[in-house]
């Protein structure tokens, strides 16, 4: 009877560790999981790398060329690159920032084709007094001299959308309508919105309408909790799980990174949670 409650016990370890490892990487395969790279900068690099492959993430966003030797190195992709912008706040908009900007987005582009990525992130910029019509006008006259590269090599450019109520004061690409108009009049497939869940719950609300509607114009998603930035779990207004079954249900293949800043002290414990929570 001992040895049988022993190796019964020890058949309930073995079972335990197994679906431990089973839970963290058998992920349903229905959502490539990514993860921003600054919401988790406590962490080094590699040692970062190493729980994006323990927990089944695939990828890590919003990193530059001189961290793409360690993505390569664990088998990561870089699901969106970044570097070529000057900053967030000066951006395409502004006509005078253009020379600048096509000549570090023209090497980007390059440099993101070569390494066999994809994306590339830019910004609009602040507003600065300019109206919408005349910032449209002036990205779309930038955006057009690099477009034709980003074309011939298979990078698509994607411009995030941000919240001008909390997080990006004057930032004018701070909602769906004005994106989706840029996006029309470059009528490209190589120019995409970055459409980030947490800034436009702020802005507009309708996250699970808007996808269905739009999702054509959309290349990329970031998550994050709703108020405050922080985990996605029940603390906050968003419920992520349809979230992520109307973005399957449009056929979209392509990369959901999370962009939460943890706040409990288990911050592994929250992302390993998130990445459950988007599985559908």
């Amino acid at each position: 009877m001992l040895a049988g409650a022993a190796a019964v016990g020890m058949g309930n370890t073995l079972m335990s560790a197994s679906c431990q490892t089973a839970d963290n990487i058998m992920l349903k395969g229905n959502i490539n999981h990514s993860l921003c790279r600054w919401t988790y900068s406590y962490m080094g690099l590699e040692e970062l790398c190493l729980l994006c492959k323990e927990l089944g993430i695939k990828a890590l966003d919003l990193i530059g060329p001189k961290d793409w030797p360690m993505l390569k190195k664990h088998g990561l992709d870089s699901s969106m690159c970044n570097g070529a912008e000057i900053n967030l706040v000066d951006g395409w908009i502004e006509p005078k920032f253009h020379p600048q900007l096509i000549k570090q987005y023209t090497e980007h582009i390059n440099l993101v084709a070569d390494a066999g990525y994809k994306n590339l992130i830019l910004f609009s910029g602040n507003r600065r007094g300019m109206d919408e019509e005349t910032g449209m006008q002036n990205m779309v006259a930038g955006v057009k001299q690099i477009l034709a590269l980003a074309e011939k090599r298979g990078v698509v450019l994607q411009i995030e959308v941000f919240n001008s109520k909390v997080n990006h004061k004057d930032y004018m690409a701070d909602g769906t309508p004005w994106s989706i108009e840029l996006c029309k009049q470059l009528g490209s497939e190589n120019f995409k919105i970055l459409y980030d869940i947490y800034h436009m719950q702020i802005m507009e609300g309708d996250i699970i309408h808007t996808i269905q509607e739009h999702h054509q114009y959309f290349g990329h998603y970031h998550t994050a909790g709703v108020p405050g930035r922080n985990e996605i779990d029940e603390s906050q207004e968003l419920y992520y799980p349809a979230i992520m079954q109307a973005i399957v249900s449009t056929g979209y293949k392509g990369y959901v990174a999370q962009e939460f800043l943890p706040k409990k002290a288990d911050k592994v414990a929250s992302l390993r949670e998130a990445i459950k929570l988007c599985d559908v």
